[in-house]
């Protein structure tokens, strides 16, 4: 009799499970809790190990759009009656005539003095800027193939694009901050990982139905969430830059790179889970927990916490850059109403289901 009270089903509760929930207790959840979260750890920690070898790669990436932002705001601030830039202020891409000094020789060839050769200034995947032959050069019957690196490259590797450098105020700034790049990478790629873990903690206590909503769900959450980032990335981020170095015009900024990180990681971070709004309605309307009236009676609140929101994620105090970030915004919310209107219902059983399909066959053969 007691296994028979154990396994017996209970008023809404879902049949495939009856046994998992009689036998497991409140220490046993916290148990399974305890390792779905140690999974998650071990998982960030091994990606972590991956990303400390590409640390300086995935820096490079981020710090992109500050370090155009900054070329583009200096190289606009060069008047007619400046002195002449330097090679080093030019954009990648340039387009020069590189003309040889007296004694240079590369590979064992002596290239005579006022020899010419086309060049462009190029960047690699590091983002070490250099000067590369743009055509084919003969020299004494030996060939300088396009794209060969010029001796130019030494000054830009003496001096690495000084309009879009960064700066670090420690000697160990540079490591603690590749620490913190491969850390918040980790956590960015192990997102879907530990979204199927908590899909894993609650499983037990959904309807079959219910869980075949996981697989569209991890599959468009992290869509939601790889848009947010990109438009914090190619956007938001950068639109809000120009704008703050524009006002600084007059000043020369010294952008400290650890606060650069941590500015650019919230704002990229924030979008992407903010742009998770239509997926978590999703699943909050087909457990029947919202529905669509209920967010439009809320809407006024609702745009008062998305601008308040905004407000915070934006770099600047400005409207035109906060409403950068508040329209995607509101955007989502009312995009979340129309998804709780299609896919609203109340909490089915796996019984109620079943009924509902056999009663719509009958009607169809009727």
């Amino acid at each position: 009799m007691a296994d028979d009270r154990l396994t017996a089903a209970k008023p809404g509760q879902p049949p495939d499970d009856v046994e998992e929930a009689g036998a497991m207790g409140f220490l046993d959840h916290l148990d399974e809790l305890r390792r779905r979260v140690f999974y998650v750890v071990a998982f960030v920690a091994i990606v972590f190990i991956i990303c400390w070898g590409f640390a300086d790669v995935i820096y490079g990436f981020l710090a992109k759009p500050v370090a155009d932002a900054l070329r583009a705001s200096r190289l606009a601030q060069v008047k007619a009656k400046s002195p002449l830039p330097s090679l080093a202020e030019l954009p990648d891409g340039t387009m020069v005539a590189y003309v040889f000094g007296a004694g240079v020789a590369i590979e064992g060839v002596t290239i005579p003095a006022g020899t010419t050769v086309a060049a462009r200034i190029t960047r690699d995947a590091q983002g070490r800027r250099g000067l590369e032959t743009a055509q084919t050069l003969v020299v004494n019957q030996r060939v300088l193939p396009e794209g060969f690196a010029l001796p130019a490259a030494e000054l830009f590797a003496a001096a690495p694009d000084p309009l879009g450098q960064l700066v670090v105020h420690t000697v160990q700034g540079a490591f603690n901050l590749y620490i913190k790049v491969a850390f918040y990478a980790a956590i960015f790629f192990s997102i879907p990982f530990a979204l199927y873990q908590l899909y894993a903690f609650v499983a037990p206590g959904l309807y079959r139905h219910e869980r075949a909503y996981i697989y569209p769900v991890l599959i468009f959450g992290t869509g939601f969430f790889l848009l947010g980032a990109a438009f914090g990335y190619y956007i938001a981020f950068p639109q809000a830059c120009l704008f703050l170095l524009g006002t600084a015009k007059d000043f020369q900024p010294m952008i400290e790179v650890n606060e650069y990180f941590d500015l650019i990681i919230t704002i990229v971070l924030g979008l992407g889970l903010v742009f998770e709004t239509p997926t978590v309605v999703f699943v909050l309307a087909r457990l029947g927990l919202v529905t669509a009236g209920f967010l439009l009676r809320i809407w006024r609140l609702a745009v008062m916490m998305i601008l308040i929101l905004a407000a915070i994620i934006s770099p600047t105090a400005d409207i035109p850059n906060m409403m950068i970030f508040a329209v995607p915004m509101l955007a989502l919310y009312f995009l979340s109403v129309g998804i709780a209107y299609v896919f609203g219902r109340e909490r089915e059983s796996d019984e109620d289901v079943s009924d509902a399909d056999a009663a719509g066959e009958l009607r169809s053969v009727g």
